[in-house]
C-alpha cells in the first residue's frame, strides 16, 4: 500500500509539471520586418547587384539607376557655388591697388578740368565785357563750368567708395548667397546618392520587383528585404499569461524541423489585446484574447527561415 501510495503522488507531480509547462507555451511563427526600398526619381534602372536571396550588410549597394541628369544638376549647382563664393572673396579682399591708382588719376584729370573751365569763363567774360562775344557764348562756359564741377565730385565719390571698402549690407548679401548655393549643391549631391540604392540594414533580399532597363516610377518599390541576421518568433500570449511576459523574458523557442530547443528572449509585447488568429488556436485558446510578442533568437549562427510555425516556452519564475 505504501508504495503504490508513493507511485500516486509523483504521477500526479508529474501531471502537474506537465500542465505547468503546457500552459507556458505559445504558438506563432518565424518572421522578419519587410523594408520596401522605393525608388525616388523616374529614372532607368542600369544595374542590379543582388538576387533574390542574398543576404546583405547595412550599406550594401543593390541597384544604380541613370544618373545623368542628376549629376548634371550637380555640375550646375557646383558651378552657381565656386562663383558665389569667388564674389564673396573678393567683396573680403576689397578693391584693387590698380583701381584705386586709377580713379585717382580720374579725380586729377576732372581737377584740372574743372581749372581749364574756370579759366576760360574769365577770358569769355573779359571778351563779352569788350563787345567781342556773343552771350551765347558766356552761357556755354558757364554751362561747361557746371559740368566739370559735377564731374569732379563725381569722381571724389567713386575714389571715396574704393577708399571705404566693402560694405557690411554687400557682405551679408555674399554670405547668404553662398549658403544658398551651398544648399543647392548638397541637394544635388543627395539626389545623385538616391539614384545607389544600398541596404538600410542588414537582412536578406526577398523579392526584387523590377529588373534592368525598367524604368520605375517615383513612389514604386524595387525591392522588398526582410531585415536582421535572424527573423523573430512572433507569438500570441494569451490573457493569462500577459502580466507575467515583458520585455527581457527569457524563452525557448521550438521550431519545426529542428530537434533542439533555440535561446530566446523577449523583446515586445503589445499593450492592446486582439482576438488569437485561426492558425494558433488550440481548444483552451479559443475565444481568448491574446497579445502579440515577438521574441529574438539569440546565438544562432545559420538564418532561420521565414514563416516557419514554431512554439515558445517562457521560462518563468
Amino acid at each position: 500500500m505504501k508504495g503504490l501510495f508513493i507511485n500516486v503522488l509523483l504521477i500526479s507531480a508529474l501531471t502537474a509539471c506537465g500542465s505547468a509547462d503546457e500552459s507556458n507555451r505559445v504558438v506563432g511563427e518565424l518572421a522578419s520586418d519587410r523594408i520596401e526600398l522605393s525608388a525616388e526619381f523616374n529614372e532607368p534602372i542600369v544595374e542590379i547587384v543582388v538576387a533574390e536571396g542574398d543576404k546583405v550588410s547595412v550599406g550594401q549597394l543593390l541597384l544604380r539607376q541613370n544618373d545623368a541628369r542628376a549629376r548634371a544638376r550637380l555640375d550646375e549647382a557646383e558651378a552657381i557655388y565656386l562663383q558665389s563664393k569667388a564674389r564673396m572673396d573678393e567683396l573680403l579682399r576689397g578693391p584693387r591697388g590698380e583701381q584705386i591708382s586709377a580713379a585717382r588719376a580720374t579725380v586729377e584729370g576732372a581737377t584740372q578740368d574743372l581749372d581749364f573751365r574756370q579759366n576760360e569763363l574769365i577770358r569769355v567774360q573779359e571778351i563779352h565785357r569788350r563787345g567781342l562775344a556773343s552771350a551765347d557764348a558766356l552761357d556755354k562756359a558757364n554751362a561747361a563750368l557746371d559740368a566739370a564741377q559735377a564731374t569732379l565730385k563725381l569722381r571724389l565719390a567713386q575714389l571715396e567708395e574704393l577708399l571705404a571698402g566693402t560694405t557690411v549690407e554687400e557682405l551679408a548679401q555674399a554670405e547668404q548667397s553662398v549658403k544658398q548655393a551651398m544648399a543647392r549643391r548638397e541637394g544635388a549631391e543627395i539626389d545623385v546618392a538616391r539614384l545607389s540604392l544600398v541596404a538600410p540594414v542588414s537582412g536578406v533580399v526577398d523579392s526584387r520587383l523590377f529588373e534592368i532597363g525598367e524604368r520605375p516610377g517615383v513612389g514604386q518599390p524595387l525591392l522588398v528585404m526582410l531585415g536582421g541576421v535572424q527573423p523573430y518568433a512572433r507569438v500570441y500570449v494569451p490573457e493569462n499569461l500577459r502580466v507575467q511576459i515583458g520585455s527581457g523574458t527569457k524563452a525557448r523557442v521550438f521550431v519545426d524541423g529542428l530537434d533542439r530547443a533555440i535561446a530566446g528572449q523577449v523583446r515586445w509585447v503589445s499593450s492592446e489585446p486582439a482576438f488569437t488568429p485561426y492558425f494558433a488556436l488550440t481548444e483552451r485558446d479559443r475565444g481568448r484574447l491574446s497579445y502579440v510578442a515577438k521574441i529574438d533568437i539569440l546565438n544562432e549562427a545559420t538564418r532561420l527561415p521565414d514563416g516557419v510555425p514554431v512554439e515558445v516556452e517562457f521560462e518563468l519564475d
